[in-house]
């Protein structure tokens, strides 16, 4: 299973479509197994959902994405956990023990 998270330096984005990369972790049986970071192709509408599909991801964290990204998760078949803040590895620790729960989601737009 592959997890991308939305991140500035080692925290979790507000906003997965303005963050500066995304760290990529590659999960086995409850482990990571690998953990690759990639730039920001930049921000269209639909093109990161897109993007990610490519890549295999099967869920995105982020502080937060508009409702139109949200519907271009949901028609590719992304999960998304929205409204987290955070260390990126402390969130995925999270992820990975079933404790990670949305918050409040840091975009309106």
């Amino acid at each position: 299973m592959k997890l991308a998270v939305a991140s500035d330096g080692d925290v979790v984005s507000l906003h997965f479509g303005r963050c500066e990369g995304y760290n990529f972790f590659e999960i086995e049986d409850g482990k990571i197994i690998s953990k690759t970071y990639e730039k920001n192709p930049g921000n269209q509408p639909g093109f990161i959902p897109r993007w990610l599909k490519e890549k295999n991801v099967k869920c995105i964290i982020a502080g937060g994405a508009g409702p139109m990204a949200q519907e271009f998760f949901k028609n590719l078949g992304i999960d998304f956990i929205l409204g987290v803040q955070g260390k990126v590895d402390e969130v995925v620790e999270k992820f990975l023990k079933g404790e990670l729960k949305s918050g409040e989601n840091t975009c309106e737009r």
